[in-house]
């Protein structure tokens, strides 16, 4: 920070250093800034923010960046977030009740409420408030498809098919209900609804379609239908997504390109990376004083435990900033030793040097705790860092407690074996292209608490 520097000139620098995740300096920035100019209000805003980011208690903070600039719904919703990791979920939700109660098409604001809920343990009714919003604001389409879409990522297919049937009532049969219905049939297996509405919506393109497209010819094992879906959509933005489902299409087809792809001999990496004993036990107290959900987010894969909200290796305490730095030097030697660039490999064809992450949680599984099959289509890289885990009587038999690689969604009913399946072993890390599936295998008894990251792709 350059001395006597103008705050909006502090506040640029400082969200410079938030963009290359270096938030402890932004944070010695903006609170120096604010003990000059305590009134500026986007400054004020950006210091409670990047201290909540860093996991410090930083609601008060929020308050005061409120007073500065009443009615912003931005301020208002990240202090439901920090009421809520501070252990006041109930204050989180009288805030966001009251501003939606004149607010009703705050969609943030009524999606933080569904999550809040869910989370706290309320999933039968989680999403009901949504009922008073579009009885108020029938015509709003928008407020219907966020609704379907929290109930359907809940699996309640019968609450979600009611929905569009009201939503149609109200808003007529738009493309996007098409799409929703679309979804919904395929999801649910209904094999003659989702072909009518596969033909119905071939007009309509994006990334819901497609999907839709590939999921229902994997499952009518398709798998020609589903590659010539998929492979025209890896030079896209969204290549992500695709990918994997190619991965599934040329594995049903013997295609060697699956290797080309994949290569777990290769691209799956098994090590130590030097954390101590004493290191591990500290990482797991902080990171059981993380877990304080009743259940995961929605969207989440884990079924059986909890998952941490933020991304917990860019959080102040000192065990977490080594572990972010020794656990990011030991993915750089993991990529040293990967084969030169390979033009239009998704993990490949890239720079590897600027390693930013796209997240990190934590992941704490009980007895009877899995994660099913899934991939991480905002990452490049994916790593898995075992903090504790159950010893081999209480895992259960081989492959208790595994991180598998390579099973599909079982819902696509597919018969593809894992390519490998690893033991969690504390102070072990695996890494691997974030394009492959992977899952973690149900298991007996005791705790499974990892860490997990991904790597945004490097731009250079």
């Amino acid at each position: 920070m350059q001395p006597n520097a103008e705050p909006d000139t502090i506040l640029s620098d400082a969200r410079a250093l938030v963009r290359e995740q270096r938030l402890v300096e932004a944070d010695a920035q903006l609170s120096s800034a604010l003990a000059q100019a305590p009134e500026h209000a986007a400054l004020r805003f950006e210091h409670a923010l990047n201290r909540f980011l860093l996991g410090y208690p930083a609601a008060d903070l929020f308050v005061e960046a409120l007073r500065r600039a009443p009615g912003q719904l931005a301020i208002t919703g990240n202090l439901s977030l920090a009421l809520a990791a501070e252990g006041k979920a109930a204050e989180a939700e009288a805030l966001l009740r009251d501003v939606l109660s004149h607010q009703q098409t705050w969609l943030p604001g009524l999606k933080a409420l569904a999550t809040l809920r869910w989370t706290q343990g309320e999933q039968r009714y989680f999403a009901d408030h949504f009922a008073t919003a579009v009885r108020l604001n029938p015509a709003n389409p928008e407020l219907w498809l966020v609704w379907f879409q929290l109930v359907a990522q809940a699996r309640d297919w019968s609450g979600a098919q009611a929905i569009l049937g009201k939503a149609q009532y109200h808003l007529g049969e738009t493309p996007a209900l098409l799409v929703s219905r679309l979804f919904l049939a395929v999801e649910t297996g209904d094999q003659t609804a989702a072909e009518e509405l596969i033909a119905r919506t071939r007009h309509i393109r994006g990334d819901v379609t497609s999907l839709c497209r590939i999921r229902h010819a994997l499952r009518q094992g398709d798998a020609k239908a589903a590659e010539a879906e998929a492979l025209p959509l890896t030079g896209t933005p969204s290549a992500g997504l695709y990918w994997p489902y190619l991965s599934l299409a040329w594995r049903l087809l013997n295609d060697e390109r699956q290797h080309w792809l994949d290569d777990p001999t290769q691209f799956i990496q098994h090590g130590d990376i030097g954390l101590t004993t004493t290191d591990l036990a500290e990482l797991t107290d902080v990171l059981r004083s993380l877990h304080t959900m009743e259940a995961p987010y929605l969207e989440q894969t884990v079924r059986g435990g909890t998952q941490t909200d933020r991304s917990v290796l860019l959080r102040h305490e000192p065990i977490l900033q080594r572990t972010r730095a020794v656990w990011i030097e030991a993915i750089r030697d993991h990529l040293a030793g990967l084969p030169k660039n390979q033009p239009g490999h998704p993990y490949l064809d890239t720079p590897r040097q600027h390693l930013l992450l796209s997240g990190s949680w934590s992941v704490r599984l009980r007895s009877g705790g899995h994660n099913v099959p899934h991939s991480h289509p905002m990452g490049w890289l994916s790593s898995s860092l075992y903090v504790s885990a159950p010893d081999a009587t209480e895992l259960g038999p081989d492959p208790a407690g595994h991180i598998a690689f390579g099973t599909p969604p079982p819902e696509l009913g597919l018969d593809l074996p894992a390519y490998r399946t690893i033991a969690p072993q504390s102070g072990t890390v695996v890494t691997f292209p974030s394009t492959m599936w992977h899952s973690v295998v149900p298991f007996e008894a005791g705790e499974r608490l990892m860490i997990a990251l991904d790597i945004r792709k490097p731009d250079y």
